[in-house]
């Protein structure tokens, strides 16, 4: 069974992950499970979109590791912000989500719930170091910022993100119910075609 590297820090993101890629032949493998991956490393973000962001992280894992790799960026984009904090949420304000939170309620405070629209974006790349063979797919997820933080499943800004259809936040939502409308689990729907197309 060939190994596919999942190449994120965020422990988080790793369940969801492995649930909607479930049943695939492949053994799924963390960055702590790679003893050729310092513990300490981190592939610095430096590109303009998420999708160069999840290429940079599949490249310099998937060299690194010899493994095909599995990486992905996402990000919050806010339409009362101008799009921010986009690619930068991750190292928007507080690292604690808590206060992130708190920062991003506070910046739109005066804005009306009907001007409170979002998007989540997630940007994937799986690349094969064999072959140097990449490929890109995205998903996104449209909902609006909620007044106040609800619910405490999830991650990052869950608690605030609002899904008009669902009456509720991500944080108020089981995993599967999340991954069944989320950004992330639209851009793993076409992970999972393509893993099982090319490169099993």
């Amino acid at each position: 069974m060939r190994k596919l590297l999942i190449a994120t820090r965020n422990k988080g993101k790793i369940p969801e992950i492995k649930a909607k890629l479930d049943g695939l032949d492949f053994e799924f493998v963390s960055l702590e499970d790679v003893e050729a991956i310092p513990d300490d490393f981190d592939v610095e973000e430096t590109g303009k979109t998420f999708e160069e962001n999840a290429i940079l992280k599949a490249r310099a894992y998937g060299d690194m590791s010899g493994l095909l790799t599995l990486a992905e960026d996402s990000g919050l984009c806010i339409d009362a912000l101008d799009g921010r904090p986009g690619v930068h949420t991750a190292r928007y304000g507080s690292k604690n989500n808590v206060e992130k939170n708190k920062q991003l309620l506070e910046e739109l405070k005066s804005i009306p719930e009907e001007e409170r629209g979002a998007s989540y974006v997630s940007a994937g790349a799986i690349y094969d170091p064999g072959s140097g063979r990449l490929e890109t797919f995205e998903g996104i997820y449209r909902g609006r910022i909620a007044n106040e933080p609800m619910g405490d499943n999830g991650f990052g800004q869950d608690p605030i993100f609002f899904n008009a259809e669902k009456n509720r936040t991500n944080a108020q939502m089981s995993l599967e119910e999340k991954n069944a409308v989320s950004h992330r689990g639209k851009m793993l729907d076409r992970a999972r075609e393509i893993l099982l197309r090319g490169f099993s």
